[in-house]
């Protein structure tokens, strides 16, 4: 399988397979590239429907161009921990910010919750995050916003009266809970439409065949949420320590199964 960066001629096949209208596991077939390679390359350069090989070509040029070794270690700056393989960080985040705008986020708040999830602390400022993603302040605003309209992101005043934005584990909480919520004017809505067409209608049970069905998807995700809320708060435990209760547990299991042969 090849490595490194895509070719102009590879991107001249994505957009050909875009124009095919083929999946992007197709696609990556056909390269001999991991789907995701393919997928954050789209989503990256305008999406499916705008890509343009010459212009995702450039851009990605620019953005290597821009690209330094170190990050800058000015006040505010975000800094990288030791020992991380940078050229690595880079990349996951590129394919977690594509990951998030495949769900619907757009691109300016997608980035901004990749600095905040991959942060150490989980809180940055308007100025940090400007400066990280050398972009405005006025679309970190605008992003910002978003965010907040989802409950992805809550934001607190400092000691130097800054705004600090933060994601923490409580947060995926309530955006859970407003997202199932957020189903709730639809299905009263559709009842509504039951009344005034006629509940004898088939439009009428139409309508009320997808409240009954937004209804208990809504409840079901908010018991599913109140269960799982503890995880959020737990630390997980390392994967050596989970490696050897998975050997503890198979030992146990052939022991019991020896004692069992010899009785």
């Amino acid at each position: 399988m090849p490595g490194g960066r895509l070719t102009q001629q590879e991107r001249q096949q994505i957009a050909l397979g875009l124009a095919d209208s083929l999946p992007y596991a197709e696609i990556a077939r056909r390269l001999d590239r991991p789907t995701s390679t393919v997928t954050r390359e789209v989503m990256r350069n305008g999406g499916p429907t705008a890509y343009r090989a010459d212009l995702a070509h450039r851009a990605t040029e620019r953005r290597a161009h821009r690209r330094r070794p170190a990050s800058p270690r000015g006040e505010g700056a975000a800094a990288r921990p030791q020992g991380r393989d940078a050229e690595a960080v880079v990349e996951y985040e590129e394919t977690l910010t594509t990951v998030l705008m495949a769900t619907g986020v757009p691109k300016m708040a997608a980035r901004v919750l990749t600095c905040l999830f991959t942060s150490e602390t989980g809180s940055v400022t308007a100025a940090e995050l400007a400066r990280r993603l050398e972009v405005s302040p006025a679309s970190i605003s605008k992003a910002i916003a978003f965010l907040e309209s989802q409950s992805l992101v809550r934001r607190e005043r400092d000691e130097r009266r800054r705004d600090r934005y933060i994601v923490d584990d409580e947060l995926f909480f309530q955006a859970t809970v407003a997202s199932a919520r957020a189903n709730d004017q639809l299905v009263a809505v559709a009842r509504q439409g039951v009344a005034v067409l006629g509940p004898d209608s088939l439009a009428a049970t139409r309508l009320e065949n997808i409240a009954r069905f937004l209804d208990f998807i809504s409840e079901s995700i908010l018991r599913a949420a109140e269960q799982a809320r503890e995880v959020l708060h737990t630390r997980p435990e390392p994967a050596v320590a989970k490696a050897g209760q998975a050997v503890d547990a198979e030992e146990a299991r052939n022991g019991e199964e020896e004692r069992a042969g010899r009785s």
